[in-house]
């Protein structure tokens, strides 16, 4: 799934700040320390990028024939 754009409840762009976010915690950082550098200090806003699943590669296995 790509993030979305915006936050589904309060309406905060948020989209632009997904690629920082996944490199810094990939790189092993904390993540809430992450998510209040970024400026997300909302809940929904933080629970947007915590819930958030790649599955792009996941689909990509099955293709339409």
């Amino acid at each position: 799934m790509i993030i979305p754009v915006r936050c589904f409840s309060c309406g905060k762009p948020i989209g632009h700040l997904w690629e920082e976010f996944k490199q810094r915690t990939d790189d092993g950082e904390d993540s809430k320390k992450v998510l209040d550098e970024l400026g997300l200090e909302k809940y929904c806003c933080r629970a947007m990028f915590l819930g958030q699943t790649d599955l792009v590669k996941l689909t990509g296995k099955f293709k339409k024939s």
